[in-house]
């Protein structure tokens, strides 16, 4: 005996309930499976002894469809928007330098080299020819820019993305918009308006005007999001259901026929479904084991993407043991420096209430592609090496007061060199399956809100195929 469904999504992270959400909200008959506790994925937040911590993502970036997502929940009011004139900083030489905002400031900045503000120059009036078919991010830099500005500056700013190292990191696949403003006009700096213009042109009106990108949380931190989808969502919603087998059914081409028979694991018992869509939004290693009897690519392909592991150290000082006034977002580590500390957000700074009166919250970051060893270690071991990093370059004269320490060994997925090929293969595989969808933060970008993109993308496409 099975049971039907009209859609199936698996995996209950940002991507897989903001589906859900969408396909209910469409009126589309939706169940989510969760293999976990609980839903959110990496997105976590925790209060603990009067401090509210992120475990996962520290913050998002607004954009249109995150926007959207938030009025329909009713969230709009609970959001927290940081100071967007907030000074980002980057370790230079045992010092916190400020990180320039904007071209002139880029120009004029101690950061750069000579060197530098002359390719800087030279690109603006000259013009260049990405080589094909691929480029990691350290190649661009150093054929269009300099070293300095990689280690410097675009280093830096890659760790705290994607924790990825810039060595392999795609230039295509991570940063597309550098890669088409180059394409198109052989500059990077005159391109990148053009790209922009032409991006909003193509954006369709239903998606209303482009919204700037601005730091943002929630009073009671990320994972208000997370509660508010899954109680609209309320028993379609089951955690701690994993998925066992996926099968395909031959549908006889009828549209509104169950083309998937999934068995379902909980601890209450197994369970077989029915369904004519099936979403999957779980990491590549899940979905590539699920799709394995499917199609012997499926494997190959997803498996080729691969994930960098992070720790999160959140530590707590009184602001009277700290001698600088933590006045920004924080400040990133170039990999030269030698330090296992990627970059800390002054997350007390940025947002209100992270932190008990009187006392301040730091959340650093430690692991990732460059040093993928360094989350084996112990959470005591890992908050004593980052107070010990950070202590010399905050003027922190005392032990933290508060420590909580996350470790994600599958934290951030790579668009390393070949990511734009694999998911080209990915796609032209899953097309041998009609109602078979993937939404997830290895597809379209990590971010929050290119996440929720990408969800009600994919939601919309299912939507029109059952209208049609």
């Amino acid at each position: 005996m099975s049971t039907q469904v009209q859609a199936l999504v698996v995996g209950a992270g940002i991507s897989g309930l903001a589906t859900a959400y969408a396909l209910q909200k469409a009126q589309i008959q939706t169940m989510i499976v969760e293999a976990g506790v609980r839903p959110g994925g990496v997105i976590q937040s925790m209060k603990r002894e009067g401090y509210l911590i992120e475990c996962g993502p520290q913050s998002f970036s607004g954009n249109a469809a995150l926007s959207s997502l938030c009025e329909d929940l009713n969230l709009v009011d609970e959001r927290v928007l940081a100071d967007p004139k907030a000074p980002r900083y980057v370790l230079i030489d045992g010092a916190l330098q400020a990180v320039p905002m904007n071209p002139v400031a880029l120009l004029t900045s101690p950061l750069l080299g000579g060197g530098t503000r002359g390719a800087l120059v030279r690109d603006l009036f000259g013009k260049s020819t990405a080589p094909q078919p691929d480029e990691s991010v350290a190649s661009f830099v150093r054929r269009k820019y300099s070293e300095r500005l990689l280690d410097r500056l675009v280093g830096p700013f890659v760790s705290g993305i994607y924790a990825g190292d810039p060595e392999k990191l795609s230039l295509r696949a991570a940063f597309p918009i550098l890669y088409e403003a180059e394409k198109a006009s052989g500059s990077v700096l005159r391109g990148f308006f053009a790209v922009l213009k032409a991006r909003s042109a193509k954006r369709p009106k239903s998606e209303g005007r482009h919204e700037k990108p601005t730091l943002q949380s929630f009073q009671e931190g990320n994972e208000s999001l997370i509660r508010a989808l899954a109680d609209h969502l309320g028993e379609n919603l089951r955690c701690g259901v994993e998925v066992s087998n996926v099968g395909h059914l031959n549908s006889g081409g009828r549209e509104k026929a169950p083309r998937f028979r999934i068995s379902l694991r909980s601890p209450h018992g197994n369970e077989v479904i029915e369904s004519e869509r099936l979403i999957l939004a779980v990491p590549t290693n899940v979905a590539a084991k699920l799709l394995a009897p499917l199609d012997a690519a499926f494997p190959t392909q997803l498996e080729g993407i691969a994930y960098s592991g992070v720790a999160v150290v959140s530590l707590g000082y009184r602001k009277k043991d700290v001698a600088h006034p933590l006045e920004g977002f924080g400040f990133l580590v170039p990999r030269s420096s030698g330090l296992a500390d990627l970059g800390t957000v002054w997350n007390s700074s940025l947002f209100p209430g992270r932190a008990p009166e009187g006392e301040a919250l730091l959340t650093s970051f430690v692991g990732g592609a460059t040093n993928p060893g360094a989350i084996q270690d112990t959470p005591a071991k890992l908050g004593a090496c980052v107070h010990g990093e950070i202590a010399p370059i905050l003027g922190i004269r005392q032990e933290p007061v508060f420590s909580n320490v996350t470790i994600w060994q599958q934290a951030i997925p790579q668009y390393n060199l070949g990511h734009t090929a694999r998911l080209e293969a990915i796609e032209h595989t899953r097309t041998k399956f009609p109602g078979l969808y993937f939404a997830g933060n290895y597809l379209n970008g990590p971010a929050i809100g290119t996440c929720v993109e990408r969800a009600l993308k994919v939601a919309d496409e299912i939507r029109v195929s059952f209208a049609n």
